[in-house]
């Protein structure tokens, strides 16, 4: 059967990075066009630009760092549900979020965050992964309180997506992160599937 590969990844050096976050630094110490024998560049840059995935180690002392991280919570069936911008309370949770899925990215536009009764209810659910188009999960006012809610059970965590020509419905999300031993936090590149893949040994 046909099918579909959607690319919702940001751009890690060009998206704009969370306020009070140092921008990315790509510069260029190689290159053909000066006369050496190849291109190569650097990056400068904190774990949490563009598209990337928040471990338990970036809020909870000894939390699993993102090498850590179970592999197979990035890859699999997935649902993209849209919800309003703003607060995601336990209330809107409780009302609007679907209960048969292992993964949920959510589409706001950038705009919705969870708060801690929101984020503790969703936790509550039992996801394997929450997704979400906005900076963070969280928001201005409480960044703390809503990673460790969803970050303490084991959750994983994408923020940063680009969902923008996405509909909701259901897909096979691969978005595993870039291995770096002992940290908070790595870069994606997170793919959707639109339509059937057939799997063989």
């Amino acid at each position: 059967m046909d099918f579909r590969i959607i690319d919702i990844t940001k751009d890690l050096v060009t998206t704009t990075p969370y306020p009070g976050d140092p921008a990315p630094e790509l510069s260029v110490f190689s290159a053909i066009g000066n006369g050496d024998a190849c291109n190569m560049a650097k990056l400068f840059t904190t774990l949490h630009c563009g598209t990337h995935a928040d471990a338990p180690l970036h809020f909870i002392p000894g939390g699993k760092p993102i090498n850590a991280v179970e592999t197979d919570r990035f890859i699999g069936e997935c649902e993209v549900f849209e919800t309003p911008p703003g607060r995601i309370t336990g209330d809107v949770v409780d009302r609007t979020f679907p209960r048969r899925c292992q993964r949920l990215l959510l589409k706001s536009n950038g705009l919705a965050y969870f708060e801690k009764t929101g984020a503790e209810e969703a936790a509550y659910l039992g996801y394997k992964l929450i997704g979400t188009d906005s900076n963070s999960i969280g928001g201005a006012e409480d960044q703390i309180r809503p990673h460790k809610a969803i970050l303490s059970e084991g959750i994983a965590v994408l923020e940063n997506l680009d969902l923008s020509r996405v509909k909701p419905g259901k897909y096979f999300l691969i978005a595993a992160p870039i291995k770096i031993n002992g940290v908070e936090a790595a870069p994606v590149r997170a793919l959707l599937i639109d339509g059937h893949i057939f799997w063989s040994n």
